[in-house]
């Protein structure tokens, strides 16, 4: 019998993001360290998802495409779209 002693039962959970109509859905996601955070190109145009802090940068994603960002370090990152500087949110890491 193997003992399971010190193994965590946590299982990281993917999250969703939405691009739609120049805007991403949910704007504000908490997640937890280890998780992983993906967003979806749903728009007609290509979006980044580029966090002020430069702690992640997903490039250019191309409409019907998406980006997965792990969330490895606690803390509130800001994030916008580099080629539609209105389009704005944020994902807690807790």
């Amino acid at each position: 019998m193997t003992s399971l002693a010190g193994v965590s039962n946590a299982v990281a959970k993917t999250y969703l993001i939405v691009i739609e109509q120049m805007r991403f859905n949910p704007p504000v996601l908490t997640v937890h360290r280890g998780d992983r955070v993906m967003w979806v190109n749903k728009d007609l145009f290509s979006h980044t998802a580029s966090a002020m802090s430069k702690a992640f940068d997903s490039r250019e994603i191309a409409p019907n495409a998406s980006w997965t960002y792990v969330a490895r370090e606690t803390g509130s990152y800001p994030y916008l779209c580099t080629l539609h500087v209105t389009m704005r949110g944020t994902v807690i890491v807790q």
